[in-house]
């Protein structure tokens, strides 16, 4: 059964989420603060995490920022700022997607539900093969692992499926609206710049190589040598 752990203040977001969650067949268990939060991830070991960032205690950046030290599990932030600067910081720390309140459940349950497909669809490789090989990089889809001239480089699902996305088409310029489109889905009405700080963090964890190009004005380039 699909593990889903919502952490937030508010019993009344809490009390919806489950509503709309529990019918559709997840497990849930939910947290009031940061550190019963980091506590119910650890011990939970959830599939999917809703977090809040303003929680009493440890606000959300930081157990998020904690988290990513031991996991990558798929985390979705919720927030009720609007600043676009809030939004980049939560991505900075490792978020896979966010929402801002006031939110549709409805919209939240389809969020979940791609993020899931998407995890549990990793062992239906593309016409490449289920390994992407190229002379530096190696990309394992079925087992969602990439290595860098041996040395294994751990990804979260989004920076996973956006360096797929990318591999899978070496050589060729992909726009964001084509990245967004098929790492986070076609109706995905987020902040485009969650293409930009995820590729970010991607290019850091390979090393600042020259692995992914950026074209400007059109897109993100994937390039190594086909072994």
């Amino acid at each position: 059964m699909t593990k889903i752990l919502v952490i937030d203040d508010e019993p009344s977001i809490v009390n919806l989420v489950q509503a709309y969650l529990k019918p559709e067949g997840y497990q849930v268990y939910t947290a009031a603060d940061g550190n019963a939060g980091l506590k119910a991830a650890r011990a939970f070991k959830p599939d999917i995490i809703v977090l809040d960032v303003m929680l009493p205690g440890m606000d959300g950046i930081e157990l998020l920022s904690r988290l990513r030290r031991e996991s990558q599990v798929y985390v979705i932030m919720l927030t009720a700022r609007t600043e676009e600067t809030d939004k980049i910081v939560g991505l900075s720390v490792g978020a896979d997607d966010y929402m801002t309140k006031p939110f549709s459940p409805r919209e939240l349950v389809a969020r979940i539900k791609a993020a899931l497909r998407r995890l549990q669809a990793g062992s239906n490789p593309g016409a490449e093969g289920s390994v992407l090989a190229f002379r530096h990089v190696r990309i394992d889809i079925d087992a969602r692992q990439v290595t860098v001239d041996d040395a294994p480089v751990e990804l979260t699902a989004s920076e996973f499926d956006l360096l797929r996305a990318l591999a899978e088409n070496r050589g060729r310029v992909l726009s964001r609206e084509q990245l967004l489109e098929k790492v986070w889905g076609g109706e995905y009405f987020g902040e485009m710049r969650v293409v930009d700080v995820h590729l970010g963090h991607v290019r850091q964890k390979l090393g600042d190589s020259d692995f992914i190009v950026t074209v400007r004005g059109v897109g993100y380039r994937f390039d190594d040598e086909v072994v």
